[in-house]
């Protein structure tokens, strides 16, 4: 009996003592977090931008395909990502094929969405194919897919079995809509416009409704997965675990129009002043109308004529008359007097007149050429950009030097030019390498980073689950 309870009584000062040291360790992580961690790497010594990238040493299993998920996955590879793209054998991303203008290369929609990564070709349907794909998510950081609702889990690939495989792993993912009724729908680009409210916010009052050039719905969507990713994999350093991170391209989109959500709740406090239909007298309905050119930052804005637009469909540019900058647009179009006439020297006097105005300023552009304006502007801050054109973009020397836009070498279409990395960081410089041939890869990744014998390739080359499958002969 004594010995029961000192037994008992050890044991609950053990438990006392595990408290203790779990509230000091406790406190010792909230100081860390304070920037006051022993574990704070001493400061390279190395030039800015000679210690390596900002994500080496992350290795990204990509199950991607088409435009969201490869924008992800080629931001991180840009970043210094080790990204292993995995592809169908003999068919690869089905980009590969499409809108091609080189005969038996790749298109640019895959290249220019594929830089930075490697390819192994896997048949995820094989046995030994699956022993590849497993022996990857061990190893790998990160696995982001963009497949239809369900495809992952079919494959056999399930969030239980990926994690037990890999307790680390962090599994990212692009799908049309989030938890809802509509969760199972296919979405392609315009679909994610239209449902993020941004088709029905674009294009003149008049009008239908039109979706933009920019491809927010699949590229912007991208862009957030990248984030959402960065932040999981820093918050695993605390945490020591993976977690399923999720965008959907509806909220991409609608994290993009979120000044039109803004004016939808101004719309219950009156008309919304800074549309140019406020000032012809036109009623506002129920719901955010399409507004044009309007300026969305509540700044009167148009796109204006420049010399040359007859025969030049981008000779344009557009003007915003912000009110510190009155005065000096008064003075250059030569209407001085505006300057005090009570008509015209208030923002709220202006606003019926906004379409006159723009006429008159719009005389004034048409005696010069968009360039001409912005530097005549510039020089006394008002703010104008001009329409350049995507073959003015890809002649423009600043943005080559900047990166922005790159000139690449490939070995079945020659040199061809691409977006370069948006995001600049001083100590992590990004370079631009050729996306990869179909299955280029295949044999480093298994040797080098799966770490398979040559027995081992052999026997999973033999099984026929890296190539595609031969075509039966016709009898004769």
């Amino acid at each position: 009996m004594a010995k029961k309870k000192a037994k008992k009584a050890k044991a609950k000062a053990s438990t006392k003592k595990s408290a203790r040291n779990v509230v000091k360790l406790a406190s010792i992580k909230k100081t860390s977090g304070n920037g006051k961690s022993a574990h704070v790497p001493k400061a390279s010594s190395k030039p800015y931008g000679q210690d390596g990238k900002a994500l080496s040493g992350v290795r990204i299993l990509d199950f991607t395909h088409v435009q969201s998920g490869p924008t992800c996955t080629q931001l991180l590879a840009w970043f210094g990502a080790d990204v292993i793209k995995v592809e169908r054998p003999g068919v690869g991303d089905i980009t590969r094929g499409q809108l091609v203008d080189v005969k038996g290369a790749d298109s640019l929609y895959f290249t220019m969405l594929n830089h930075n990564k490697r390819s192994i070709t896997v048949d995820s349907k094989h046995p030994q194919g699956m022993r590849v794909l497993e022996a990857l998510v061990k190893t790998c950081d990160v696995l982001v897919e963009n497949f239809a609702p369900g495809a992952l889990d079919r494959m056999g690939l399930t969030w239980e079995h990926i994690h037990k495989l890999n307790p680390r792993m962090i599994v990212a993912s692009v799908k049309g809509f989030g938890p809802g009724p509509y969760e199972d729908c296919k979405v392609y680009e315009n679909v994610a416009q239209c449902a993020g409210g941004s088709a029905s916010t674009t294009g003149f009052r008049e009008g239908p409704p039109l979706v933009t050039g920019a491809q927010i719905g699949d590229s912007g969507t991208g862009v957030h997965l990248a984030l959402g990713i960065v932040s999981a994999l820093y918050q695993r350093n605390r945490t020591g675990r993976g977690q399923k991170v999720l965008t959907a391209m509806q909220d991409g989109v609608l994290n993009l129009c979120r000044v039109k959500l803004r004016d939808q709740q101004r719309l219950k406090a009156g008309p919304l002043t800074e549309y140019s239909q406020y000032g012809e007298g036109v009623a506002f309905g129920t719901s955010v109308p399409r507004a044009g050119n309007d300026s969305g930052g509540g700044q009167p804005g148009w796109i204006l004529k420049c010399k040359g637009w007859e025969t030049d469909p981008d000779a344009y540019i557009y003007f915003i008359t912000q009110a510190p900058v009155w005065l000096a647009i008064c003075d250059l179009i030569g209407e001085p007097t505006w300057k005090t006439d009570p008509e015209y020297a208030t923002p709220r006097a202006r606003l019926p007149k906004l379409k006159a105005i723009f006429r008159r300023i719009e005389d004034w552009t048409m005696t010069m050429t968009k360039f001409e304006v912005m530097n005549v502007c510039n020089a006394v801050d008002i703010p104008v950009g001009p329409i350049l054109s995507m073959k003015e973009i890809a002649e423009d020397e600043s943005l080559r030097k900047t990166g922005t836009v790159v000139e690449v070498d490939h070995p079945t279409r020659g040199k061809y030019l691409s977006v370069g990395n948006p995001i600049k960081m001083s100590d992590s410089i990004s370079e631009v390498t050729r996306s990869p041939l179909l299955g280029e890869h295949t044999d480093e990744i298994l040797i080098d980073v799966l770490g398979f014998k040559a027995n081992e390739v052999a026997e999973i080359k033999n099984s026929g689950a890296l190539s595609a499958p031969k075509k039966e002969e016709k009898a004769a």
